[in-house]
């Protein structure tokens, strides 16, 4: 994710921000682990503004409940080129990763024509003169 365009995203706090939470962006997924360690990627601070990479993958986790008996939830976001998530999969309990790992290494797989996000940010590249250059050549009347 290298060539990806950065963007400024809030990373929502989940949970109870006295106990356990984190935010990573996930780079890899590691079928043969049921646990939080099948997530490659690295970690930013969750319940603020941060740079992570458009079009990729963030998990947010956080517990909630008392010290004694935490409850753990895991969401999973898209992360899109406008700077806003899009909610894909949620767990809640001690089997959190597993529940979501499946889904997670889907998305970290398909590419971004597949999932519908990055369209915006593959088109910034192009001037409106272009873009309406080739709706015009498609048959299609751009109105300025």
């Amino acid at each position: 994710m290298s060539d990806t365009r950065l963007v400024a995203v809030e990373v929502p706090l989940v949970g109870d921000p006295r106990l356990k939470n984190w935010a990573k962006v996930v780079e890899s997924v590691d079928d043969s682990r049921s646990s939080g360690y099948a997530f490659g990627g690295y970690f930013v601070a969750a319940g603020g503004v941060q740079d992570v990479p458009s079009g990729g993958i963030l998990i947010v986790f956080g517990e909630k409940g008392s010290r004694g008996n935490p409850r753990a939830e895991a969401r999973v976001y898209t992360i899109n080129s406008d700077g806003t998530l899009s909610h894909e999969h949620s767990a809640q309990g001690p089997a959190w990763a597993r529940t979501i790992r499946d889904r997670v290494a889907d998305l970290v797989a398909a590419p971004a024509a597949e999932t519908g996000h990055g369209i915006a940010e593959d088109l910034d590249r192009f001037s409106t003169e272009v873009l309406v250059a080739e709706l015009e050549r498609r048959g299609w009347r751009a109105d300025s």
